[in-house]
């Protein structure tokens, strides 16, 4: 099981940072290896903790160099997207480098944030949308980047965590029903989010 929530004193100073950022940012490539699911031919979801948050964290003071004054902002930010132990949560991203295309293809799953899915042992978990923000605007464009939560029961994460069965991630949109198969040592990185 994994920490909840970044505090002031995690936040090292960028000096020191900076001396570990090369080796920071390989180890989090690694770990972010076994945190990603591709679900169709678009979309990825990234599963985020509180150390995929804590090197965002550090990133934007790194790159943005707002001092002391940046930290609270960044920690304001980024604390809500890590799991609290009963819950996974993803950033889905939209991924299409062809301008035209990805705007069709956003217009084309308006709502997305509503129809996002887990299904683990026959229980099938809805995401929940992050409402603080515009995930469809008014004129039916989906957000290229949706933030959702998975909360499960303690029978779901224990299915999740050490259940024979498949484990599947997806939508099912009208114009974008995909499922993948979240495959086992990725299951297995993301039950380490789980209080169990």
């Amino acid at each position: 099981m994994s920490r909840h929530e970044i505090r002031r004193e995690d936040i090292l100073p960028m000096s020191e940072y900076a001396a570990i950022r090369k080796d920071q940012r390989r180890r989090m490539t690694e770990l972010k290896r076994l945190r990603r699911v591709a679900v169709g031919p678009y979309s990825t979801f990234y599963f985020e903790s509180y150390d995929t948050m804590w090197h965002q964290v550090h990133e934007m003071l790194f790159i943005e160099k707002g001092g002391d004054s940046q930290i609270q902002d960044e920690l304001d930010a980024y604390n809500p997207l890590i799991p609290n132990g009963d819950e996974l949560v993803a950033t889905v991203m939209f991924e299409i480098d062809e301008p035209a295309r990805r705007n069709a293809v956003l217009f084309s799953v308006g709502g997305i944030e509503n129809q996002m899915l887990l299904s683990v042992g026959g229980h099938t978990i809805r995401g929940l949308p992050d409402l603080s923000r515009e995930n469809t605007s008014e004129d039916g464009k989906a957000s290229s980047v949706q933030f959702v939560r998975f909360p499960l029961t303690a029978v779901e994460k224990g299915l999740f965590a050490h259940g024979d069965g498949a484990v599947m991630i997806g939508f099912d949109h009208p114009h974008y029903g995909h499922l993948a198969l979240i495959a086992p040592p990725v299951r297995q990185a993301l039950s380490r989010d789980l209080a169990l």
